[in-house]
């Protein structure tokens, strides 16, 4: 999709009703499908905040950021994800969250964000994690500078996403999970599933 046809479609996208879980249970480990809202709420999940972040490439079109984690001891070592992270004292919402922790980790000032809006909660289960999605755009193609806690960044079209032919199922073995096939997005060669994989999905019949 090219970048101006994307923004001029925007306020198409912020009235546009969420798909909510139905949308986003079609990408979901069967992990996640055992815990509705008592379950989560009763493990008192800690609050995060990530950010879809679209922007035009160099030709254009319309692109959003991924991020590889480092490799590190814990439960999300090196997966795929958005910039985003847990919410601190300091931010007075989620979407500060979600913008301060983009501008951290990837290097996008926080000013030059616009929020388009905000998604349904992803609920994490081995981290315990209740995140909140925030969709936003800028005007260019970002310059990057990434902390320690990126590996690398992942620049994805938008046209990659709305391809049926980016959905698969993969097998998985993780230290909380016996190998067994999660549906997940492949973009080129990197493989995005579990909570991520169900944001986009939510994103996907949002902007289809």
């Amino acid at each position: 999709m090219n970048f101006k046809d994307f923004i001029q479609k925007i306020n198409f996208f912020k009235k546009q009703q969420l798909g909510g879980l139905d949308a986003q249970f079609k990408m979901a480990p069967k992990l996640r499908l055992k815990y509705d809202a008592d379950k989560i709420m009763a493990n008192n999940p800690r609050e995060a905040a990530v950010l879809v972040l679209f922007y035009p490439n160099k030709n254009d079109e319309t692109c959003f950021l991924l991020t590889k984690r480092a490799s590190y001891k814990g439960t999300h070592s090196a997966q795929i994800s958005f910039p985003g992270g847990k919410s601190e004292n300091s931010d007075l919402d989620l979407k500060q969250t979600a913008l301060r922790e983009t501008e951290e980790e990837v290097g996008v000032e926080a000013s030059l964000i616009k929020i388009i809006r905000e998604l349904t909660d992803v609920y994490i289960p081995p981290s315990n994690f209740l995140v909140t999605p925030f969709i936003g755009f800028i005007d260019q193609t970002p310059v990057l500078k990434l902390n320690n806690e990126v590996d690398i960044a992942i620049e994805t079209k938008l046209s990659e996403l709305l391809n049926d032919t980016s959905l698969a199922m993969v097998s998985m073995k993780t230290s909380y999970m016996d190998k067994t096939d999660v549906p997940c997005f492949k973009f080129k060669e990197h493989i995005v599933w579990g909570a991520t994989a169900m944001m986009l999905s939510e994103i996907r019949e949002l902007l289809k």
